[in-house]
């Protein structure tokens, strides 16, 4: 029995962490994705220049003002919308938002991280990553008019308090239990394991239309 459960200890480990390295190169990729974009307008930016002179110069007024527009919308798709004074934080709640605009979901988001956290950097990611995954998820199952997640991070004594609350068709189990796959569900479970294993405290709740999450994460003493 002993040898049994040594070789399912290791079996869960190395499921674990292929679990996570999986997730960081997605969480890597996003990011990434975000970067290039930003990057690429500040490219461009000098041809917006130009190309404003060009119609400034033969007095096309109207068409500057269509310019702009087009200009405002394809910022506001690459902008970075959140600033929490956390660098993880703020790398994987803006990659999530741009993928949350993608899909057509209303977000909204009051967040600050002032302190250092005892929960690592990798282990913060996780966390967020994962919780907002699920949100999304659970968002695409109504029309876009109705998908709604809100974030809210701020320090309550020397806790970092997260909470966040979605939209969600389908019943009350539902929103509990992803539905699309192991991974996703081992996510939710590694999300409980280290909030707990860095003495937090998380707890959920599920209404006949959405469903919310509370985090509490402490600081680094």
């Amino acid at each position: 029995m002993a040898l049994i459960r040594r070789l399912t200890d290791r079996l869960i480990q190395k499921r674990v962490a292929f679990f996570e390295e999986e997730l960081l190169q997605k969480y890597y990729a996003e990011v990434e994705n975000m970067y290039v974009k930003m990057r690429g307008w500040r490219h461009d930016y000098r041809h917006h220049i130009q190309t404003m002179k060009v119609h400034v110069a033969r007095g096309e007024m109207e068409e500057i003002q269509k310019y702009l527009d087009m200009l405002d919308d394809d910022l506001t798709n690459v902008e970075t919308v959140v600033k929490t004074g956390n660098r993880i934080a703020d790398a994987i709640l803006n990659s999530k938002l741009s993928l949350a605009r993608e899909r057509r979901i209303q977000v909204k988001t009051k967040a600050e991280i002032p302190v250092l956290l005892s929960v690592p950097e990798l282990d913060l990611c996780i966390i967020i990553g994962n919780l907002l995954d699920n949100a999304m998820e659970a968002c695409m199952e109504l029309p876009p008019e109705k998908r709604l997640v809100r974030i809210y991070m701020e320090m309550k004594g020397n806790y970092l308090y997260i909470a966040l609350t979605n939209t969600a068709g389908g019943g009350k189990k539902a929103h509990f239990a992803t539905t699309k796959g192991a991974g996703h569900g081992l996510g939710l479970l590694r999300v409980d394991e280290i909030v707990k294993r860095h003495g937090g405290y998380i707890t959920r709740a599920s209404e006949a239309e959405a469903f919310s999450t509370e985090v509490l994460l402490p600081q680094r003493a």
